[in-house]
């Protein structure tokens, strides 16, 4: 006689979105046929094997930070200081991981953030990531230096799926518009004007190196593709690949500051939302607020751009309590395991995005590197709130953790 169901069982069978803690089970399973995982779920032990796999200049380049690396290291002490305090006996079987981000629903509060030059680590560069976001049906963000185009990338990406668009913003605003036109035509959905890298810092990694992989022809894909580019500066990659690309980057990274004054034609030439990555201030994320801005992420580039600077998660509760009423608050910088998932929306950042965690799967095995690190990085946040007394994310809250500068020095 089979046993008898607890509610809490019958329950669980009939909800109607993702259960991403299964993964764990599935290893669990293949494992009894002798079957491991290619690469570690650590994330600790998976930066240590991509390191492996990677060229120097490449590991250099998705590793490095700016500076001696402080921000980054602080990134990761930010996270310390917040302990998670387990609730029991609460009816957390069924856990409903799903977020609204501008007017559309998905699964999970995860978003693959937009990283540059991603052919340096796989051949499928930026189709790989973009191919398993698509499946998850979570956002992926394409960088406005990719190895792939725009329209290349949404054809990986799949018709329906949820896209974002990175900008680095150009001065030349005929390039510009191409791009916003291009994005658009292609389904990309919301506009990430990156507001901290009209200037690469001064990074040793890459310096020590001498590699710099847009001089390369790397990460050049989108304006290889841009006919506007490449009628206006003239360029022919096929018999000048060094003279396109330092046209490409000069007019990308082009050392001249924006201001806010600019932004109005942005706004002008974009129907969807706009969303700025990098804010850190809470006078910035009120002027984004003053200029329009649908959202804002608060990111420090996970420390590539500013050497000593403050942890992005330690700017996150003072910009929520500021305008998270009035625009949608995203998180980036230091997102390396679930219960970072867990402290991040907790201090009241509607998703996180993920950066150099699926790089590492990426270097491994393409896609399927990418889908282990996403799926295991989704399943371990999915248990964490489970297992700490949550059923939905509207649960977690300040009071779902401690707080103490003494457990960043553990």
């Amino acid at each position: 006689m089979a046993p008898t169901k607890s509610e809490e069982e019958k329950k669980a069978e009939k909800q109607p979105f993702p259960r991403y803690g299964k993964y764990q089970s599935e290893i669990f399973f293949k494992g009894l046929k002798g079957e491991k995982p290619a690469l570690s779920s650590d994330p600790l032990k998976l930066e240590i094997s991509a390191k492996k796999v990677m060229t120097a200049n490449a590991w250099g380049y998705s590793f490095g930070s700016s500076g001696i690396g402080l921000t980054t290291k602080a990134n990761r002490e930010a996270f310390n200081q917040y302990r998670i305090i387990p609730q029991m006996l609460r009816s957390c079987t069924v856990r409903d991981l799903r977020c609204t981000l501008f007017g559309r629903t998905y699964p999970a509060p995860v978003l693959l953030a937009p990283i540059g030059v991603c052919g340096l680590y796989h051949n499928d560069a930026e189709e790989a990531p973009a191919k398993v976001a698509g499946e998850l049906g979570i956002p992926f963000i394409l960088s406005t230096a990719a190895t792939k185009s725009i329209e290349d990338v949404a054809l990986a990406n799949g018709s329906d799926n949820p896209r974002w668009f990175q900008l680095y913003w150009p001065h030349d605003q005929d390039i510009t518009l191409s791009l916003l036109r291009r994005a658009e035509a292609s389904g990309y959905e919301v506009l990430v004007v990156t507001l901290d890298t009209w200037q690469l810092s001064w990074r040793s990694h890459d310096i020590d190196n001498a590699f710099y992989p847009i001089y390369m022809g790397l990460g050049n894909g989108i304006g290889f593709t841009d006919p506007v580019f490449m009628k206006k500066y003239e360029c022919d990659p096929k018999k000048d690949m060094k003279d396109a690309s330092v046209k490409w980057a000069d007019c990308m990274w082009h050392g001249v500051s924006h201001t806010w004054a600019e932004l109005p034609f942005l706004r002008k030439h974009w129907k969807g939302p706009i969303v700025l990555k990098g804010i850190q201030s809470v006078d910035d994320a009120r002027l984004a607020i003053s200029h329009g801005c649908e959202g804002i992420i608060v990111s420090n580039h996970g420390g590539r751009q500013v050497d000593g600077a403050v942890a992005s998660l330690d700017q996150l509760r003072d910009i929520v309590d500021a305008v998270g009423s009035q625009c949608t608050i995203l998180f980036d910088s230091g997102i390396r395991t679930g219960a970072d998932i867990f402290k991040a929306i907790a201090l009241g950042a509607k998703a996180v995005l993920v950066g150099r965690p699926y790089i590492y799967g990426l270097a491994h095995s393409g896609d399927h590197g990418v889908r282990h690190v996403v799926k295991g990085l989704i399943a371990d946040f999915d248990l964490t709130m489970g297992l700490s007394g949550h059923a939905s994310l509207s649960e977690l809250n300040r009071s779902s953790m401690k707080f103490s500068e003494f457990f960043s020095r553990l």
